[in-house]
This record gives C-alpha cells, sequence and structure tokens, in this order.
C-alpha cells in the first residue's frame, strides 16, 4: 500500500481520532504537524488539486483570523486565500490525508477511507 501522509495538529481531537483509526487498521502513515513545519504554497496547491476541492472548503471559519482579515468577503480571490493559509496554518482544515494521486479532508476521520480502496 503507498504511504499515507497525514497533515495535522497533534492536539486535535479529529486528528488524533484519524490516527487511533489509522492504527487499529495496521496502517502506517507519516505524520506532519503543519502548525510547527508550515505548508508551503506550492503544496496547499497540490493538496487542493488532489482533492478536488477549493480553499473556501478547506478553510476553518471559526479561527479569528478568518474573520480579521476579511476572508468572510466573497471579493477574496482563490490565490488570497491559499496566501493567507500558508501565512496562518490554523486557517487550514485538518487533518489532510494525501495518498499518491489523491487527498482528503478527513472530517469526520472515515472519510479517509475513501482513498484506502
Amino acid at each position: 500500500m503507498p504511504e499515507l501522509t497525514v497533515y495535522e495538529k497533534p492536539t486535535c481531537t479529529t486528528c488524533r481520532q484519524l490516527g487511533e483509526l489509522l492504527e487499529s487498521r495496521g496502517i502506517e502513515f507519516e505524520r506532519v504537524n503543519y502548525h510547527i513545519d508550515p505548508l508551503p504554497e506550492a503544496k496547499i496547491r497540490e493538496l487542493l488539486r488532489k482533492a478536488g476541492a477549493g480553499p473556501r472548503e478547506v478553510l476553518r471559519t471559526k479561527e479569528p483570523e478568518y474573520k480579521e482579515l476579511g476572508l468572510d468577503s466573497p471579493d477574496v480571490s482563490d490565490d488570497e486565500l491559499i496566501a493567507a493559509m500558508v501565512e496562518h496554518p490554523q486557517l487550514l482544515q485538518r487533518p489532510v490525508v494525501e495518498r499518491g494521486d489523491r487527498a482528503v479532508l478527513a472530517r469526520p476521520p472515515e472519510r479517509v477511507l475513501e482513498i484506502l480502496d
């Protein structure tokens, strides 16, 4: 099975649940704490492409930066949203799981099963 990479924040409950789900199935995976090791713009774009998602779909709207930076405005472009996620990693939903040419926002954690087949 190709290697799985989980982009997460270790203190996140959903991230921990995902880890438990993968471990219970004996699936090896690499953890990347993108709050310590922020994702570059190119990686965020690649994950979005692999997930077939737009930046708004992976934006954490409850973070204070969301309102402070005016990201709730429909006038904010995709490029601006991605730049904000690069600058403020907490704006990126988690966990994101990547496997080969596919990726998924694992909320709920069971969504990871979509890329394990």
